[in-house]
């Protein structure tokens, strides 16, 4: 372990802890049942590289160390030659890092030496084997130099988890430089750096979750030294959320591409920002205003969810064109509610 992981290794295991008591005062209030349901059934579904990271997420935020670590374990069966983990089949470049964060806490929970050595594996294929545009800007693809707004949440968390700040504040911006448009104030979805040209420059509801939620992670990783980057994060992140407030439906949902009522109305972007705001409100950085539409989101999410713990309606798996079943969207609900109970945990704490 060097120097960097060791300062950040204790910082992050106090982090890490701070969240598993506010998970476990949450349960012995009783508030746990909604993602003991959501987990069960994420546990049912088959994952492929980035949905096993984000559930190992969700595991981690909501306490569920015994899930995390057995997750973790699966997830170094699954490991490749240059180091990515979690990989049934040859994906993205850097979806394996969304469990970043969740498979090295399990590291330091276990003090499992195999564990953290695959973890600084798949830290090494980032710095260093990830395909890169020419400015240094991680690409999503292997097969196409292309930047996805789901990256948000994936190699800069992970980054930030390891202590490399540096690097991921720098994809942060890199990101938003391609993908932000101040005016509507929403992110688009794909951009592709060789035709220097929008894929897909529509406003995909998922895409803006992904940021927010990957922005308030990035905000509660920075050490407190980092004020002025956690400060420029939260804006950012709040502008997201504005963005996609503005384009809310009554019901509390919102329409998968955000700006367009001709696509389905989809679940996950309500789970996803919820837990943003739960998250942000939290720690401080964003206002208690937003948590009345929080709640309704939290409410319509809730709606969705049948008696076997299945979340309906989110932008489903495989293809991701049409409502239907996620692992994320099973993820994010347990997050969605983890969240909110530790907000109320530090509210009746006072």
């Amino acid at each position: 372990m060097n120097r960097r992981e060791l300062i950040y290794g204790t910082a992050f295991f106090g982090a890490g802890q701070r969240l598993a008591d506010a998970a476990n005062q949450s349960k012995a209030a009783g508030d746990g049942d909604w993602i003991a349901r959501a987990a069960a059934a994420a546990l049912a579904m088959q994952r492929r590289d980035w949905e096993h990271g984000v559930l190992a997420q969700a595991f981690l935020e909501a306490g569920r160390n015994d899930d995390l670590i057995r997750l973790t374990k699966a997830a170094i069966v699954q490991r490749t030659p240059d180091g990515r983990l979690a990989v049934v089949v040859n994906g993205s470049a850097t979806d394996p890092t969304m469990g970043g964060e969740a498979y090295w806490r399990a590291g330091q929970l276990t003090g499992d030496p195999e564990i953290q050595s695959a973890v600084r594996g798949m830290l090494e294929y980032l710095l260093h084997k990830a395909p890169r545009a020419a400015d240094g800007t991680l690409y999503h693809l292997f097969e196409a130099p292309q930047v996805w707004s789901d990256g948000f949440y994936s190699s800069p968390p992970f980054l930030a988890a390891m202590g490399r700040y540096d690097e991921a504040l720098a994809q942060v911006d890199a990101f938003r430089k391609r993908l932000w448009n101040p005016d509507k104030k929403l992110l688009a979805h794909i951009w592709d750096e060789g035709k220097k040209a929008f894929t897909d420059g529509g406003f995909w509801g998922g895409g803006q979750g992904w940021a927010a939620a990957g922005l308030a992670r990035m905000i509660r990783l920075l050490p407190p030294e980092r004020k002025a980057d956690r400060e420029r994060l939260a804006t950012f992140a709040t502008g997201i959320l504005d963005g996609c407030l503005a384009r809310q439906r009554p019901d509390g949902l919102f329409h998968n591409y955000v700006d367009r009522p001709d696509t389905f109305v989809e679940t996950d972007l309500a789970q996803m920002l919820a837990s943003a705001i739960y998250t942000g409100v939290s720690g401080g950085w964003l206002p208690r205003k937003y948590l009345e539409p929080a709640g309704r989101m939290r409410q319509a999410a809730r709606a969705k969810m049948d008696k076997y713990g299945f979340v309906h309606g989110v932008c489903g798996a495989p293809n991701f064109n049409s409502a239907g079943l996620s692992t994320e969207g099973q993820a994010f609900a347990i997050m969605m509610e983890a969240a909110g109970n530790r907000l109320e945990a530090g509210r009746r704490a006072g």
